[in-house]
């Protein structure tokens, strides 16, 4: 009997490890890294082509309308639940939870003390692996994310607002956090 409860508490031990080995971390921060670069290039592949064939007049109904099956289309390819979160929201597809949000303004944080910014990746409550990186605004991105009159034109201010009647996710600066991509993986 004691020999059983003995190996009962060892189970119990091992089976509550809630941490990644340094190599699960390389291996998820790998894969992680590969489903958010697929996802943001099927992305900005798409919406760079919009905004060639007709600027923003194109491009933003096509962010509203194609986005997120574009998102769940790869999330289904790599298994995984692909979801871009900010604090500035757009799209209310894209809300953080309470830890993507405290990601988010760590990444923010540490820009402001010129750290550079790595992925996160971590368990969660319920010991799935999940991986975070930042979403850094490139200059192309003020389009249609920059200040009005500044980087932004109040014509696309204006297509932006008809689009998404409660959108805040204008006035950043080139370089600035806009979000994260959060990956729950399913294995």
């Amino acid at each position: 009997m004691k020999k059983i409860l003995i190996f009962t508490m060892l189970i119990s031990l091992f089976s509550c490890n809630s941490e990644l080995s340094e190599k699960e971390k390389l291996e998820y921060t790998a894969k992680g890294k590969e489903i958010a670069k697929a996802t943001f290039d099927a992305l900005s592949t798409q919406l760079m082509a919009k905004m060639k064939a007709g600027g923003p007049a194109e491009a933003v109904p096509f962010c509203n309308l194609k986005a997120a099956p574009i998102t769940k289309q790869l999330s289904e390819k790599y298994d995984v639940v692909v979801k871009r979160a900010s604090d500035k929201l757009r799209s209310c597809d894209n809300e953080p939870s309470e830890r993507e949000l405290e990601i988010i303004n760590n990444y923010k944080n540490l820009l402001e003390q010129g750290k550079e910014l790595q992925p996160i990746v971590e368990l969660d409550s319920t010991n799935a692996k999940h991986f975070y990186a930042p979403i850094i605004v490139k200059a192309n991105c003020l389009v249609c994310h920059g200040k009005v009159n500044e980087t932004m034109t109040a014509k696309t201010d204006s297509i932006i607002k008809l689009t998404y009647p409660f959108d805040i996710a204008t006035g950043y600066n080139e370089g600035d956090v806009r979000g994260v991509w959060s990956i729950a993986f399913n294995k």
